[in-house]
């Protein structure tokens, strides 16, 4: 006779986890059967090697653990008498915020670069981290744990080549970053590439400014990089001898305008004269 199920043991059947590749082998290697136990939430920490720096926004997360509870379980450690997050952080931060007392979790008995590679590559497969914490992660791996951008590029599953352009994306100091951020390229991996490779701070800051007026695209970046990288590192000396005028509204995002002139200035009364010139003609046209 087979002794009944512990009702706080495993999902329930009308539930399945996510079948990661990446996490199935790691699960599997750790221990022969993994069982999701509920865990109060008062005994549990967060990681504190997390790469994301924030959290986002979780009213969503909340609505749904609100409605449905936690679907997927979070991994956990052991740590001492307490645990110790290695994967669902936001899932633990919402399920706190909406008065849960336990959460489904599994115990996983791996090493801190191990947990810190498991928390980094959990994000990576969710896409939660952005650009700057995906490069910052990946620095730390190799800064904590000695890991090798060969070994990195096997254990994401990404080429060496990526995975160097990504961490190089580290150079970028704090004040550039917040100056991508404004001009909306933090999100752009091969565009923060490109001012990686300038050769300071000075340099990444000009930059930026220079993608943000003319609207540059990645291969127009990719230029203008090769440009500015002189032996003299003469940022103004090296500008393309054009002007692009770019018109962005913030209210809709379905547009944007880009008129490129054939010399380095244009006045303001110029580039007016132009924009009621097109419209003079559009109104026209037949």
């Amino acid at each position: 006779m087979n002794a009944p199920k512990n009702k706080r043991s495993g999902l329930p059947e009308s539930v399945a986890m996510r079948h990661d590749t990446h996490f199935v082998d790691w699960i599997s290697k750790k221990t022969a059967a993994p069982l999701v136990r509920m865990i109060p939430l008062e005994r549990i920490a967060p990681n504190p090697h997390q790469a994301r720096s924030s959290l986002g926004n979780i009213q969503e997360l909340m609505s749904s653990i609100k409605l449905k509870g936690v679907l997927e379980p979070i991994i956990v450690r052991a740590m001492g008498e307490r645990f110790e997050i290695i994967a669902g952080e936001r899932r633990y931060v919402a399920s706190k915020n909406v008065g849960l007392k336990e959460i489904p979790a599994i115990e996983m008995n791996v090493t801190d670069n191990e947990a810190m590679e498991i928390s980094l590559i959990e994000n990576l497969q969710r896409k939660d981290l952005d650009v700057f914490e995906e490069a910052d992660g990946l620095k730390a791996l190799m800064d904590i744990y000695s890991y090798s951008h060969a070994d990195i590029s096997e254990k994401i599953g990404k080429g060496r080549s990526t995975i160097t352009e990504i961490i190089n994306i580290c150079k970028i100091p704090v004040e550039a970053r917040v100056l991508c951020a404004e001009a909306g390229l933090d999100k752009n991996r091969s565009v923060l590439v490109e001012i990686s490779k300038m050769k300071g701070p000075d340099d990444m800051k000009a930059l930026i400014a220079e993608i943000k007026n003319r609207g540059l695209r990645r291969e127009d970046t990719r230029d203008l990089t090769k440009a500015l990288k002189g032996k003299d590192g003469d940022i103004e000396a090296k500008k393309p001898k054009h002007y692009v005028f770019n018109y962005r509204p913030k209210e809709d995002k379905t547009y944007q305008i880009k008129i490129e002139f054939k010399k380095e200035t244009v006045s303001r009364t110029e580039i007016i004269r132009i924009l009621e010139d097109l419209l003079t003609k559009l109104k026209s046209a037949h």
